[in-house]
């Protein structure tokens, strides 16, 4: 299912974008003063409403499909990490405890000389 919504939502993208490049600008009608070619492709009424109401149909199908790829996106998430809980419900759900106290200190008494080592090599 997902991998439709991607596939469907790209198809829309290009849709989208290949429909408002078709619409003809504010200035598209000083062209036919002066002798331009006739939009008579799409009717006698020309471009302007078709493509218009094909630009707020191809608009709001790419505002579902967005819609549809963020739920998919937050549920897939959700589902990968189990058992993770995030730091700020990890702190309210553990009691704070006091900290340890600190071990009494031990009275220090003088290490005993250490004897030097026979060199090597001349041991029997």
């Amino acid at each position: 299912m997902r991998s439709l919504l991607i596939f469907l939502h790209v198809l829309v993208c290009f849709v989208l974008i290949l429909v408002v490049l078709l619409q003809a600008g504010r200035g598209a009608s000083m062209g036919a003063v002066f002798g331009g070619a006739s939009q008579t492709i799409f009717g006698a009424s020309g471009a302007g409403t078709f493509l218009g109401k094909m630009t707020t149909v191809v608009a709001v199908i790419f505002m579902l499909t967005t819609l549809g790829l963020s739920y998919f996106s937050s549920e897939k998430a959700a589902s990968v990490v189990k058992g993770y809980v995030p730091p700020a419900a990890a702190e309210r759900t553990v009691p704070k405890q006091a900290p340890a106290p600190a071990p009494a200190a031990a009275p220090v008494t003088p290490a005993a000389p250490v004897a030097p080592a026979a060199p090597a090599g001349t041991g029997k």
